[in-house]
């Protein structure tokens, strides 16, 4: 497409400076006096390729050097394309004077326009022939300029063992294109979860070799005890009940690991998965209390539920029934025989309130303070326990989003525990 617009551009612009020239010499021999041929010198390098022949009355008056008498065409007006003796191609233009005695023709060797076509051509094409090389180059130079971080972002990860602890450590984001940053941010927090869970599973084994490895050796101890008790029947019985009892405690201890292991490896999204679900606390209370009522009846302890009305908290029913037995579970357990032990459930403030006291020794401010520490207890305490109840509970109001408190009992002198939950959905 480009060739042929540019041939005929360059036909009509060469066939007008055809045209041009001829009307000049048809002026210019209008004026000649005399009657001898005249022949036109070459004065350029180019003038073998343009011809012209002037006739007055027939007879051939003026030419170029390059062309015989006989006339270039044989038409007397317009454009013709001929073909010479010698082989080669003319275009040629034809006209008459003003007074039709005189006849100009005006010739244009047709390779020379070949020439002058060839010559924009290589303007058009070599440009490009060199410069698209270059410019693939620098392209290619770009990409790979730009594509750096990627690949640098690639050995990274492939680079990664997680065997190491720098495995899930966050992946820089200052040498990255903006573009792939949200990318990045992605894997970032998926490795800040992974480094989670990883961390909770590990936490979990070393609670679980730790505290496990007590109660495991006392059931052993007693059973041994048992075992050598021969017809000693009251040394048997004892070793097997303190050998029960062992195993009760590690089966607690088993569940509270699970329950804490489950709570950090997913914090809220069990909160999450039931949040539009409203929970009757005062339901869930009743049916704790009850549960540990013949625990507090063993005791010889006083244990009382104090909920005028019916309480909706959001959380899953699940959780927050297992933060209820925990705030039972160790007011029980820690208060001495024939204690009194009250959990009461109000609205304040746009809250709902659970309020659990005791009328035990209560715990001082820095015990308080540290209350929670995975397997901390209280010195001085006599009943078995692993210090993870506490971490339970802390978690699961975080995961429900409930605020814990901590204090003394005003009315019972004990410690009172204190959970708030946001305003209450309604029924």
């Amino acid at each position: 497409m480009t060739w042929i617009d540019a041939r005929h551009e360059l036909d009509e612009l060469l066939d007008s400076h055809l045209a041009q020239a001829a009307a000049l010499l048809v002026v210019q021999q209008t004026r000649a006096e005399d009657d001898d041929v005249a022949d036109v010198p070459m004065l350029h390098k180019y003038a073998p390729k343009v011809a012209f022949q002037v006739f007055h009355e027939g007879q051939l008056v003026m030419r170029s050097p390059n062309v015989d008498p006989t006339p270039l065409a044989t038409i007397n007006a317009g454009f013709s394309t001929v073909q010479r003796d010698d082989g080669s191609t003319w275009r040629v233009f034809a006209t008459r004077g003003a007074a039709d005695d005189v006849q100009v023709y005006v010739a244009e060797q047709d390779d020379s326009r070949s020439a002058i076509l060839q010559a924009v051509l290589r303007s058009v094409l070599l440009p490009p022939l060199f410069a698209l090389p270059l410019l693939a180059l620098l392209i290619w130079w770009a990409v790979r300029r730009e594509l750096k971080p990627l690949s640098q972002l690639s050995r990274q990860l492939k680079d990664r063992d997680g065997r190491q602890a720098q495995a899930l450590a966050p992946l820089p984001l200052d040498q990255l294109p903006m573009e792939i940053h949200p990318v990045v941010e992605a894997l970032n927090g998926l490795f800040q979860r992974l480094d989670q869970m990883l961390s909770a599973e590990q936490r979990f084994t070393a609670d679980a070799a730790h505290e496990l490895g007590t109660p495991i050796a006392a059931i052993r101890a007693q059973a041994q005890v048992a075992q050598g008790a021969g017809s000693d029947h009251a040394q048997r019985e004892r070793a097997l009940q303190a050998t029960l009892a062992g195993c009760d405690r590690a089966s607690r201890l088993v569940d509270q690991l699970l329950t804490l292991a489950r709570l950090e490896a997913n914090p809220g999204g069990a909160a999450a998965a039931d949040a539009g679900r409203p929970v009757d606390l005062r339901a869930v209370a009743q049916r704790t209390a009850a549960e540990l009522a013949p625990a507090a009846l063993a005791r010889q302890q006083d244990l009382a539920l104090a909920a005028a009305s019916a309480a909706l908290v959001p959380g899953p029913e699940v959780l927050i029934g297992v933060l209820l037995r925990n705030l039972l579970d160790n007011a029980l357990r820690y208060s001495p025989t024939g204690a009194q032990i009250t959990m009461q459930i109000d609205s304040e403030a746009g809250h709902t309130v659970l309020s659990v006291e005791d009328s035990g020794a209560g715990l001082s401010e820095p015990e308080m303070a540290r209350l929670g520490e995975r397997f901390y207890r209280v010195a001085g305490q006599a009943q078995p326990g692993s210090g993870l109840g506490w971490s339970i509970v802390r978690r699961i109001a975080q995961a429900t989003g409930a605020q814990l408190q901590l204090g003394r009992s005003e009315r019972l002198g004990g410690l009172a525990v204190t959970v708030r939950w946001p305003t209450p959905l309604k029924p």
